[in-house]
């Protein structure tokens, strides 16, 4: 049966939705979009018109678009701060709700959501399209075949230097609450570890051009006595990194490591005679066979098919609560100068 879905906020990340969708058949046959709401009509239908659609409702008001078009699924783009009532309007209509991240503002609204999807029976889950890349879904490959022994350390560097403009440069913690998070749920992901304490200095530095928290550098303890380091920044003009990162994988045996785009190297212990035995380089398997590498397409593709055939999506909101700890432990941790246990939180 066809989803009938709505999506909610139509400003400049809506078009990645968008585009997802009509770019694959599989979603087109699965997925008729059936309205947009916007707090500002004339943002929602200029989308309409931009994608050609024609035959949906436009409205500003989001549980009458829902009752009129009888939706069945919300795609929440919306900005963080109006994420708990979007999504809590969306569940409790009956919908199945797909958010941007993150998934929310805060643990305890993040908790309530979760608790009023299980009431509802609705799946609820997040963006996280970076989880999503052939990069990502190698490393995980390399981890979980054991191809550098136990995994001990990760270690990730993000310097770029983005002239967004509007609504980004006058946020609070805007590296880790707008990007960072994804560098995070991706090292979760790919190391398969738990995260249980961070400590984090987050600053804004000279010459940045955002309003707070352009720079972090974090240090997560992970299950298994294992690591997590990340250092950021979204002011770094010079020559930078991929968007996804550059990362470093530390392993019993050896180390992986990856610049974000297109190099991998796999280095273990060679047989060189002294104090450093040299190394030697094996090859990197390629993404599994079954892996969805196509980003937002692979995510709307997980959630569809989860509501479709009862499954759970990937990055489901009960395990992306997780990622979201991780996060708002950090901003904790900088406000606070401690370390912040994010182990007990009862997810």
């Amino acid at each position: 049966m066809t989803s009938r879905a709505v999506l909610c906020g139509c400003g400049a990340m809506a078009r990645g939705w968008l585009k997802a969708l009509q770019a694959d058949a599989d979603l087109q046959s699965e997925v008729e979009l059936v309205g947009l709401v916007d707090l500002d009509r004339a943002t929602a239908q200029a989308l309409a018109d931009e994608f050609g659609l024609t035959d949906l409702v436009v409205g500003t008001d989001l549980s009458a678009v829902l009752k009129d078009t009888r939706a069945n699924m919300l795609f929440d783009v919306v900005v963080p701060q109006a994420r708990a009532i979007v999504v809590s309007t969306g569940l409790r209509h009956g919908c199945h709700v797909l958010s941007e991240k993150p998934l929310a503002t805060s643990l305890e609204e993040g908790a309530m959501l979760l608790k009023l999807a299980a009431e509802t029976g609705r799946v609820h889950a997040v963006v996280q399209n970076r989880r999503f890349i052939v990069g990502i879904r190698r490393l995980r490959r390399a981890v979980d075949e054991g191809l550098i022994g136990e995994l001990t350390g990760i270690h990730c560097d993000f310097f770029l230097g983005p002239h967004f403009g509007g609504f980004r440069e006058a946020m609070d913690n805007i590296l880790l609450l707008d990007m960072a998070i994804h560098t995070f749920d991706a090292a979760r992901f790919v190391s398969g570890k738990e995260p249980l304490s961070v400590y984090c200095v987050e600053t804004n530095p000279s010459g940045s051009w955002y309003a707070h928290g352009a720079a972090a550098n974090a240090i997560f303890r992970l299950s298994g006595d294992a690591v997590f380091t990340y250092r950021g920044s979204w002011c770094a003009e010079g020559r930078r990194t991929s968007w996804e990162s550059a990362w470093r994988l530390v392993g019993s045996k050896g180390m992986l490591t990856w610049d974000g785009e297109e190099a991998f190297e796999v280095t273990v212990a060679g047989k060189e005679p002294g104090l450093l035995r040299g190394f030697e380089t094996l090859a990197l398997p390629q993404a599994p066979d079954d892996a969805e590498t196509h980003g937002h397409r692979s995510v709307l593709s997980d959630f569809v098919r989860a509501v479709r055939d009862g499954t759970t999506p990937e990055t489901v909101s009960t395990d992306n609560i997780k990622s979201l700890a991780m996060v708002l432990g950090a901003i904790e941790s900088a406000r606070t100068g401690l370390a912040v246990d994010i182990s007990s939180e009862g997810f």
